[in-house]
């Protein structure tokens, strides 16, 4: 298992929601990011060591908070890019469609673009996967700067997963935003065509501001 294999599987450990192997999670993340050099598995240990005293019950209560109660907290990534439209529907297709061409189905009980779920393919499937994952980055940036301005933990599992794709991160919501209208700094191969148009929930979180 590579490096970066590694990480985004993890991370995508991490992010499920934390039900009653969450102890056995945290102590399998551990042993897997032993000895790993660098900046990422520092942060995902940094996690570890800031959820470890807290009971499964306590962090589900945790999670449900962070993610589930707040749209700009979601980890469905295509919410970021398409809100509830059609366009949305048909980019949930074409996740379906580049887990099914890679022979890997995902989990009947989440939507396809599910970033836990994202995170499995990438660590099964690196290729595509980091391919499918750099093309939603405005999202996973989005999702970072909520998170950290939520004080929350699982910031720093969002930042490492950031830093695994190429190129520096936005420095701010504004720059976030103009990169998920013009698209991702490195070009990927056309796994995943979604529109680089103005996206409706761009849109729509510029007129919050």
């Amino acid at each position: 298992m590579s490096r970066t294999t590694a990480l985004h599987q993890a991370a995508s450990l991490l992010l499920t929601h934390p039900d009653e192997d969450w102890q056995q999670r945290l102590d399998l993340v551990r042993g897997a990011l032993d000895g790993l050099p660098g900046e990422e598995p520092a942060l995902l240990r940094r996690f570890c060591e800031a959820v470890a005293g807290v009971t499964q019950l306590e962090m589900s209560a945790r999670y449900v908070d962070t993610f589930d109660r707040s749209r700009r907290r979601t980890l469905h990534l295509t919410y970021y890019t398409d809100g509830d439209t059609r366009r949305r529907g048909e980019a949930l297709v074409r996740w379906r469609r580049l887990y099914r061409e890679h022979g890997w189905r995902e989990r009947a009980d989440e939507l396809p673009d599910f970033l836990p779920l994202a995170l499995e393919f990438a660590a099964r499937s690196p290729g595509p996967g980091r391919a499918a994952l750099q093309e939603h980055r405005a999202a996973l940036e989005l999702l970072r700067m909520a998170l950290i301005d939520h004080h929350s933990p699982y910031a720093d599992v969002l930042e490492a997963v950031c830093l695994t794709l190429p190129g520096p991160s936005p420095a701010d919501r504004a720059a976030a935003l103009h990169l998920m209208r013009s698209g991702p700094p490195t070009e990927t191969v056309g796994l995943l065509p979604f529109p680089t148009v103005r996206p409706r929930a761009a849109e729509a979180e510029e007129s919050r501001r």
